[in-house]
């Protein structure tokens, strides 16, 4: 009576495991031919091509590497700052220990012109700068790294930390360290905020224009070096920072703008997109995010110890602390894998969850906008 079924299911099987046969031929045929082809040639044309497919493996590998490995990631890296131990504000002539006299010439660095410099150091010198690498331009089989759930999440978080330090440069110039915004632009600063323009994925040759170009990270490591040369300066007090209480409420407007921004991207994609682990973009929105708060995270760390002053003469520090707390807080949100499930499925969803830290974040920026603006 079970030999029937028993052979309905081998016939089922069998059609199974020839068709999965199929599928590896499939898959494997352009290899083999082009390996076969390969065996028929001369050692003229043999060896150019073994040594353009060594050299194109080993740029793989060294692309894969790059990719996986997030070298010198740290969601603490504001600790090693010491910032708490700071006692004037950027800008201001530095008072002896003993005595209280001021140190002839000697004022505080911007820690926030420090970070910034770090976080592009960190970006392009600690780690390979992924969006502008030769392999992950040409993507996989011409489809974009970034329309796929491999190998992409680093680029899209350096590009969200580099959003962030973008947006710092400019109001930095723009305001930061203009005395009453009258006083004239630094040429340093200005030459920073221009390089931090640059296109992200530019290489050392392009198409459009057709010809030689500049490489992105070549542009931000100059960026890197004019921050800290203004720094050097501001120190040498050869230099202006306003630290102000109009400076901070603008600059705390223009974050926030920016951090609403990420929350309505965030939003977007969780509320027209129910795919969970399946959703190969969330993964994008996710880590982009992540890199902004990442970012964030420093920039306004240090935002408190430039504008010491202006935080507690506004009774700002309760809020302004819990304001920190909640940036970090959301930087123990890393998935291995990003899900943009429904928020009633059984499934996590992470975008919502990032979506509610971003959120959280800008209802106190928005919160000390209110109270500066009274």
């Amino acid at each position: 009576m079970l030999d029937p079924i028993v052979a309905f299911f081998q016939r089922i099987f069998a059609a199974i495991g020839r068709g999965i046969g199929l599928v590896i031929a499939w898959i494997l045929w352009p290899f083999m031919t082009a390996t076969n082809w390969y065996k028929a040639r001369s050692w003229i044309i043999k060896g150019p091509l073994g040594i353009g497919l060594v050299l194109l493996v080993g740029l793989y590998a060294y692309f894969i590497w790059q990719t996986q490995v997030w070298t010198n990631f740290n969601p603490d890296y504001v600790n090693s700052y010491n910032l708490a131990g700071r006692k004037n504000d950027a800008g201001q002539p530095i008072k002896a220990a003993a005595g209280g006299t001021e140190q002839a010439n000697t004022c505080e660095r911007s820690a926030l012109v420090d970070v910034t410099a770090d976080l592009i150091d960190y970006n392009v010198n600690q780690n390979a700068w992924i969006s502008s690498m030769i392999l992950y331009k040409l993507g996989l089989f011409g489809m974009e790294w970034d329309h796929t759930p491999w190998l992409d999440n680093k680029a899209v978080f350096q590009r969200g930390v580099n959003e962030a330090v973008r947006r710092t440069t400019v109001e930095l110039v723009d305001s930061l360290v203009r005395m009453r915004g009258t006083s004239g632009i630094n040429p340093l600063l200005q030459s920073a905020r221009s390089k931090m323009q640059y296109e992200e994925s530019n290489w050392y040759f392009g198409l459009s224009p057709f010809g030689p170009l500049t490489p992105t990270p070549s542009q931000y490591r100059a960026a890197m070096t004019e921050l800290r040369s203004f720094n050097n300066e501001l120190a040498n007090c050869t230099a202006t920072f306003d630290a102000r209480a109009d400076n901070f409420l603008e600059f705390m407007d223009r974050i926030s703008s920016s951090i609403g921004s990420t929350s309505d991207m965030l939003r977007e994609r969780s509320d027209n997109y129910d795919g969970g682990l399946f959703d190969v973009r969330a993964d994008d929105r996710f880590w982009f995010a992540y890199g902004q708060l990442y970012a964030y995270y420093g920039i306004l760390s240090a935002t408190g110890a430039d504008f010491d002053g202006v935080i507690t003469e506004r009774k700002l520090t309760p809020i302004w602390n819990e304001s920190i707390r909640q940036l970090r807080r959301g930087l123990e949100v890393r998935p291995l894998i990003v899900s943009n499930a429904s928020e009633s499925g059984i499934f996590a969803t992470h975008l919502a969850t990032m979506g509610f830290h971003v959120l959280r974040v800008r209802s106190h920026l928005v919160e000390m906008r209110d109270i500066l603006a009274r």
